[in-house]
């Protein structure tokens, strides 16, 4: 099956945003993906500080924009990520929706771990414009079983252990790393979490200068069980493309049979954003 991850450079304009979107998407099917993968913050990219001017239910533009193009290109879109302000909340959760051909929706997923880091020479608080989700998820679709998580979660391996453990095949990692981190830490983590849960993982990445304090790092990329690169996208816009094999993830599964030697087991509890505060600051 042919995965395609789409690398842009997102800007506070939606307009262009989709525009730059829907010709990815285009590419990909084109190239004969069937499975296309957007990053995080696809259609708006929120400068740091600011309203998200973005931010409204999740029956509106943005998913009708998902829909359409998976019902008319014939493919499954892995959302990348959307401001959902659900009626009634204060703050918009940082949501990645996962549309199947049809443009049925298959999966919903609200970020969990928030990106907040008070450096001398660096203060990004994610939770003070996002809410924090709350719940695992995995997108059942016509391609697979996808398992769902955003950014910063990839460094929360217990996560995607669990996500393996419900069947997932894929995990899908939609994310806006910043140059720093992304630098020494992305792929390091990507191939990580391939290894130790024997899927592939489908990485699609924000690039280069969104604004005044914006930067992400891009190099989006695509790892096999076994922790080989696949396919990396190059500086700027554009497509990681590579034909995943099933059958090669359960040769994998069968000849180091790790993920039958747990001896720990994981809980499916995910811990509620206050103790999740109390314990970084102790």
């Amino acid at each position: 099956m042919i995965v395609a991850a789409v690398q842009l450079n997102s800007t506070a304009d939606i307009d262009r945003n989709l525009e730059r979107a829907r010709f990815w998407i285009e590419r990909a099917a084109r190239a004969g993906a069937e499975l296309v993968a957007l990053p995080e913050n696809f259609a708006f990219m929120r400068i740091e500080g600011s309203q998200n001017l973005a931010a409204a239910p999740l029956e509106g533009r943005l998913l009708s924009f998902l829909q359409s193009c998976a019902r008319e290109l014939n493919v499954v879109i892995a959302g990348g990520t959307l401001p959902e302000l659900p009626p009634g909340e204060k703050l918009p959760y940082n949501t990645s929706v996962v549309v199947d051909r049809d443009g049925s929706v298959r999966g919903i997923y609200r970020k969990i771990h928030l990106f907040d880091i008070d450096l001398p020479d660096a203060r990004l608080r994610e939770s003070d414009a996002v809410g924090a989700g709350g719940e695992i998820v995995l997108a059942k679709t016509s391609v697979g079983t996808l398992g769902l998580s955003i950014c910063y979660d990839v460094r929360f391996p217990e996560l995607y252990r669990e996500l393996t453990s419900r069947g997932a095949k894929l995990l899908m990692v939609p994310s806006a790393f910043t140059v720093p981190t992304g630098t020494d830490h992305w792929e390091v983590l990507l191939r990580a979490r391939a290894i130790e849960n024997q899927c592939f993982v489908v990485a699609s990445a924000q690039h280069g200068v969104h604004g005044p304090t914006r930067r992400s790092y891009g190099r989006s990329l695509i790892v096999d069980p076994w922790g080989l690169v696949l396919a990396r996208a190059a500086d700027g816009e554009g497509l990681a493309i590579a034909d995943i094999d099933f059958d090669r993830q359960e040769e994998v599964r069968r000849n180091l049979p790790c993920l039958q030697h747990r001896r720990i087991a994981s809980s499916d509890r995910v811990l509620p954003v206050s103790h999740l505060s109390r314990t970084r600051s102790s």
